[in-house]
């Protein structure tokens, strides 16, 4: 059976000010101290604050394309579910995911509740921290990345959005936090 697929909220202000393509462009060097942000966890209702994490445990920053509650990138999707799958195997190692979305708020709690998310899922509807990261946008978002981050903050891994490789896989993401234990 064929469903319609729901567009709604798409054409939204945001969407627009994320319509043209702007390449990936993040410099941070490895073992640079990643900037400092702050944004809602719509998992937890918290208020998320990334120096918080400094001194205590290494961070996965998951920067991901939702269009709206019910529209996700079809590259990112299947890895929100990986991660998520996968989010016990993180913390096993006492690693914390952070996964950053430009949804606003209320799509986010839509979000969080439909795919049944254990992991913080953090609303930047400013796409601010996006822009801060540098990860570039195209067609109405900005675009996937993630970033290893050791226990005190500094970059350890990166890699960015490419048609070739669209995002980091789970098992690529664990070997990097294994070799940080190692050194």
């Amino acid at each position: 059976m064929l469903t319609s697929t729901n567009f709604s909220g798409l054409l939204n202000e945001r969407f627009f000010r994320n319509f043209l393509p702007i390449p990936a462009s993040n410099q941070l060097p490895l073992e640079f101290l990643t900037p400092d942000f702050q944004l809602p966890d719509i998992t937890n209702g918290t208020l998320v604050k990334l120096s918080n994490y400094r001194g205590k445990k290494p961070i996965l920053l998951a920067f991901t394309r939702i269009f709206t509650e019910k529209q996700y990138c079809p590259f990112c999707y299947p890895h929100i579910k990986a991660l998520n799958e996968n989010y016990e195997q993180f913390q096993n190692r006492g690693i914390e995911i952070l996964m950053i979305t430009s949804t606003d708020e209320r799509q986010s709690q839509i979000v969080v509740r439909d795919l049944g998310l254990k992991l913080p899922l953090l609303s930047d509807p400013t796409c601010r921290v996006f822009r801060l990261y540098k990860v570039g946008q195209a067609l109405g978002a900005p675009l996937p990345a993630q970033f290893v981050l050791d226990k005190e903050g500094r970059l350890r891994y990166k890699h960015l959005f490419s048609f070739l490789d669209h995002n980091a896989s789970v098992e690529t993401l664990l070997e990097q936090y294994d070799s940080l234990v190692k050194s």
